[in-house]
């Protein structure tokens, strides 16, 4: 999968943020790239101060995604900011061992995947509950 990201970076991150003109959280970044390539993805109205609702619906939805063993260009990459909870952050993996999340207090950006390796869930790409 090729997409284009470039004009995300630098982004600020907003709780609750889905318009990348005022600001994105992660599922908002994440919601932005999908609709880029035609997938329409379910909202989540979760302020990013909830960590354990955030794992608790990321977990239920589970099911509509599809575990890989391995990152590939375009994949969600689950995130475990929290200790204790199933997920509560996301990503997207661009490649080369890196991914691009929305961050506070950096905003949109990428990062290294070695840099965050500990709190990796998994990864995972759409299902067929995506369309």
């Amino acid at each position: 999968m090729d997409f284009a990201y470039d004009d995300l970076i630098g982004i600020p991150f907003v709780d609750g943020g889905r318009d990348p003109k005022s600001g994105l959280d992660c599922w908002g970044l994440v919601k932005e790239v999908f609709r880029r390539q035609g997938y329409k993805v379910p909202d989540y109205s979760i302020s990013a101060a909830e960590a354990a609702d955030i794992a608790g619906t990321m977990k239920k939805q589970e099911d509509d995604w599809i575990h890989l063993d391995e990152p590939r260009v375009g994949c969600l990459v689950l995130l475990r900011l929290t200790p204790g909870l199933w997920a509560n952050h996301v990503g997207i993996y661009v490649g080369d061992g890196r991914f691009l999340h929305a961050y506070l207090p950096t905003g949109v950006c990428i990062d290294r995947l070695r840099r965050w390796q500990s709190r990796i869930v998994g990864y995972y790409s759409p299902g067929g509950g995506w369309h």
